[in-house]
C-alpha cells in the first residue's frame, strides 16, 4: 500500500471535479494544479498550488505548454526506492507527485464538430497526454486517472481505502491509461492519414459489449462500439452476436430505398422484401416471398409502424423489428413477446470502410456504396425496357447486391419472389432462384432477374427466360457478354447492363 500524499490536477472537462478535490482534501492530499483547474478549484475556496509556483516557470505559448518541465514529471517519474532518484530529487527540489488526474482536450469531438484545421491542431493534447504516459509508466509508484471514466475508481480509492492504493490498483489504471492514450493517438492518426496516404492500419473503439457468445455457443463474443448511436432498444432481451450480423445486413438493405419498403433477413440474405405505397401492404408482399424462412428473422423497414401492419406481423415469430418509429398501439402489440426485440432508429451515418481478420492480418476495403440510378443504366439490346420494367429491374439490382454471391434474384412488381444465395454456380443460384419463387406459387411471367455479376454463358438467361423472366440486368464484362445479349436480342428482350459488379462474401 502507497498513500497519497500529493497530487497534479489538469482536466478539460470539470464533471464532478469539486467531489474529487473535496475527497482529496479529506485525505490531507496537497494539490498541484494548471489554468483553468486552478481557478475553479480556488473558486471552490480549496487550498491548491500552481505549477507555475513549482517549477517558476510561467505558462507560455499561449498556454501550449504549462507542465513540460524537470520538476514536473521528475516528481512523476522518479523511482521511490532508487536511491540515485531520490538523491536528484533532493538536490533540485522536486517533490514527489503520487498522483496525477487528466482529462485530454476533447480532440474527436472537434473533429466531428468542426473543419476548421487550426481548431483541430489546437485540440491535439501534448501536456496531459505526457503526464499520462510518465504516470502510467511508474505505475509501480504513482496512481494515475486518464480520463473521467476511472473518477468513480479513485472515488472508491479516496473513500474505501483513505488515499492508498495497492500495486494492483496502480497496475489496473495504468492499463486504462495507456488504452486512453493509444485510442486518443489512433484518433489523431486517423485524422492526419485523411491529409495524407500512410501505409497502416490503425483502429480504436472504445466501448465493450459482451455478447452471451460469438457466433456459436463455444466461441465467446463481444461488441467494440456504440450502439445507442444506431437505435434504442425499446423492448426484448440482449442483442446477440448474430442478431448483429444480421442487423447490419438488414440496414444496408432497407436504407437504399426511399419507397415504403419492408425486408425480412435469413443469415445476412433477404428472404422477402418488397416496396408498397403503405406499410401493411409491404409488409404482406415481403413476407409472401418465403414465409418459411421468415419464422425466426429479423424484420427491418424505412417507415414508421402502424397499429394494422403490427397486428400482421404479430402474427409470426421472429427475433428483431427494426423501424423508423412506432405508433403506440402498435408498439403495445409488438411487446406482447417478452423476449422480442424491438429497434427503433437513430442514425443512418455508419462507416464507409469495413475491415476484416483475414489470416495474419486484416483485409480493408471500401464499402459498397454504389446504387445505379437510370442514368447508369445501359441497354445492351435492341429491346428497351418500359418504365415499370426499368423499376423493376433497379429493385433487383440493389437486392442482389446484398445477397451472397453467387447471387440472382426474380423480382416482380417490386417483390422479391426467389432467390439464389451462395451457390457456387451462377446456374445453380439461377435455378435456386426459380424453384423458391414456384415453391411458394409465383408466376414468373413478366418478372426480371438480376445478377451480381457478369453471366460467363448465356445459359442462365435461357433457363430463366424459359421460366417467365421477361429482362435483366447484370454487371457485364465477360468475355462472352455477346451470347447472352444475342439469347435476348433473338427472344426480343431486354437486357441492362450497369458496368458495376456487387460481389458479397
Amino acid at each position: 500500500m502507497k498513500k497519497i500524499n500529493s497530487a497534479l490536477v489538469s482536466v478539460y472537462h470539470k464533471d464532478r471535479l469539486d467531489e474529487i478535490v473535496k475527497l482529496l482534501v479529506d485525505n490531507n492530499i496537497k494539490i498541484y494544479s494548471t489554468g483553468g483547474t486552478y481557478d475553479f478549484i480556488k473558486k471552490m475556496g480549496i487550498e491548491t498550488f500552481t505549477v507555475e509556483s513549482l517549477t517558476q516557470y510561467p505558462s507560455i505559448l499561449g498556454g501550449r505548454v504549462k507542465t513540460l518541465h524537470p520538476k514536473v514529471f521528475g516528481g512523476i517519474l522518479a523511482r521511490r526506492e532508487n536511491e540515485t532518484d531520490l538523491s536528484q530529487m533532493a538536490e533540485y527540489a522536486i517533490p514527489e507527485i503520487d498522483l496525477v488526474i487528466v482529462d485530454l482536450y476533447p480532440f474527436e469531438e472537434t473533429v466531428a464538430s468542426t473543419t476548421n484545421q487550426a481548431e483541430i491542431i489546437e485540440k491535439i493534447d501534448i501536456g496531459g497526454i505526457s503526464l499520462i504516459r510518465a504516470a502510467a509508466k511508474n505505475y509501480n509508484d504513482v496512481a494515475i486517472i486518464p480520463s473521467k471514466e476511472q473518477y468513480d475508481f479513485l472515488i472508491n480509492l479516496l473513500k474505501e481505502k483513505k488515499g492508498c492504493t495497492t500495486l494492483e490498483d496502480r497496475l489496473y489504471l495504468a492499463a486504462q491509461a495507456f488504452n486512453v492514450s493509444s485510442h486518443y493517438d489512433s484518433a489523431i492518426f486517423g485524422y492526419f492519414q485523411t491529409k495524407t496516404a500512410i501505409d497502416a492500419f490503425k483502429f480504436s473503439v472504445q466501448g465493450k459489449q459482451e455478447m452471451r457468445y460469438g457466433e456459436n455457443p463455444h466461441q465467446k463474443g463481444a461488441f467494440y462500439g456504440d450502439l445507442d448511436k444506431v437505435f434504442e432498444q425499446l423492448h426484448g432481451k440482449a442483442i446477440s452476436y448474430n442478431n448483429l450480423i444480421d442487423l447490419e445486413s438488414a440496414l444496408n438493405l432497407v436504407n437504399e430505398f426511399t419507397e415504403t419498403t419492408f425486408a425480412i433477413i435469413k443469415h445476412t440474405n433477404a428472404c422477402g422484401i418488397a416496396s408498397r405505397s403503405n406499410p401493411v401492404d409491404a409488409w404482406k408482399a415481403a413476407l409472401a416471398g418465403d414465409p418459411v424462412s421468415a419464422y425466426g428473422g429479423v424484420i427491418v423497414t424505412n417507415c414508421v409502424i402502424d397499429l394494422e401492419t403490427a397486428q400482421e406481423i404479430n402474427k409470426l415469430f421472429f427475433e428483431i423489428i427494426f423501424a423508423e418509429g412506432y405508433n403506440d398501439d402498435a408498439l403495445e402489440v409488438l411487446k406482447t413477446k417478452k423476449n422480442r426485440i424491438i429497434l427503433q432508429k437513430k442514425s443512418n451515418t455508419y462507416s464507409p470502410v469495413q475491415f476484416r481478420s483475414v489470416l495474419n492480418g486484416v483485409l480493408v476495403q471500401d464499402k459498397d456504396l454504389k446504387v445505379e440510378t437510370v442514368e447508369d443504366l445501359k441497354v445492351a439490346t435492341n429491346k428497351q425496357p418500359d418504365s415499370s420494367l426499368t423499376g423493376d429491374l433497379l429493385f433487383a439490382n440493389i437486392v442482389v447486391k446484398h445477397t451472397k454471391s453467387n447471387a440472382i434474384v426474380v423480382v416482380k412488381d417490386k417483390q422479391l419472389l426467389g432467390s439464389g444465395v451462395g451457390q457456387t454456380s451462377r446456374v445453380d443460384s439461377t435455378n435456386h432462384a426459380i424453384e423458391k419463387a414456384h415453391e411458394f406459387g409465383f408466376d414468373l411471367n413478366g418478372s426480371v432477374l438480376a445478377s451480381d455479376a457478369f453471366f460467363p454463358f448465356a445459359d442462365c438467361v435461357e433457363i430463366a427466360h424459359k421460366a417467365g423472366v421477361i429482362a435483366f440486368i447484370q454487371p457485364g464484362g465477360s468475355v462472352r457478354d455477346q451470347d447472352s445479349i444475342d439469347y435476348c436480342n433473338k427472344n426480343d428482350l431486354p437486357m441492362i447492363m450497369t458496368g458495376f459488379r456487387h460481389f458479397k462474401h
